[in-house]
């Protein structure tokens, strides 16, 4: 019966062991000084708004985002571009701060806009149409700065577009959204 049950004991450790092993490390947190930089404007109801913001421009940048920001300025924002557009889902697991989330066509046309997105929340914020990019600001910069479906943003990653050229897809392409 000992004998029985130090089997038993060892294949739960056995078992325990495997599985933790199967857990993937967590990843490094990348600092935000790290991401480049760049600025847009949206061309809105109320005038030109300017935003400075921090490129997502590789898988990991992209899966991090704004996770785990306690503060975001008025003017700051995160800005994930798809090259080729592509339909984009976003969440906000690990986001300590509500957002408003722009999704934006390939000629810099905000489709969609989720206002004051609710923290921590693993609901999926999706637009079905391919963007060509979304743009994440702090939670109720919209309704403030009179933001609003239609509104053209002025950024690099719309410029082609908008002169008749497609742009070239950047590779590899990210399978998965954050």
């Amino acid at each position: 019966m000992t004998t029985r049950r130090q089997r038993l004991a060892l294949l739960s450790l056995l078992a325990v062991s495997t599985a933790c092993r199967a857990q993937p490390a967590p990843q490094a947190l990348l600092e935000l000084d790290s991401f480049p930089r760049s600025t847009l404007t949206i061309a809105s109801a109320s005038g030109a708004q300017r935003f400075d913001v921090w490129l997502a421009d590789t898988p990991p940048r992209e899966t991090q985002g704004l996770m785990f920001v306690r503060d975001l300025p008025a003017n700051q924002g995160m800005l994930f571009v798809n090259n080729p557009p592509r339909p984009m889902s976003m969440w906000m697991k690990n986001t300590y701060i509500p957002l408003d989330m722009l999704f934006i066509d390939a000629r810099g046309r905000i489709v969609r806009i989720f206002e004051r997105t609710t923290p921590h929340s693993l609901d999926l914020l999706t637009d079905p149409a391919p963007v060509r990019a979304v743009l994440e600001l702090r939670g109720g910069e919209c309704a403030l700065r009179k933001i609003k479906l239609g509104d053209v943003v002025q950024h690099a990653a719309f410029r082609a577009e908008r002169a008749g050229h497609v742009a070239r897809p950047r590779t590899p392409s990210r399978a998965a959204s954050r």
